[in-house]
């Protein structure tokens, strides 16, 4: 998977643009002075997992289920340029 890269001009609209993604759902992975990088995660359905699990393996495979990290699905690397 490739990560995007959205540039911003100011400080403002840094701050603005990874409110925008958070509001998203995106999570912020790691930020630094004049980047951010976040990702959205694929959500993860435990209703049916749980229903099988509980019925054939007392619920611990859902244990294990909910302890495996949700894949990525989308990452954005958000950047200030500081006039460049």
């Amino acid at each position: 998977m490739s990560t995007r890269i959205r540039r911003c001009s100011n400080e403002k609209e840094f701050e603005q643009v990874i409110d925008e993604f958070i509001m998203l759902g995106y999570e912020l992975q790691t930020r630094g002075n004049d980047n951010a990088l976040l990702i959205k995660r694929k959500k993860k359905e435990h209703g049916l997992v749980a229903l099988l699990t509980v019925w054939w393996s007392l619920g611990i495979g859902n244990l294990i289920y909910a302890c495996v990290p949700a894949k990525i699905i989308d990452e954005v690397m958000v950047r200030l340029d500081k006039g460049e």
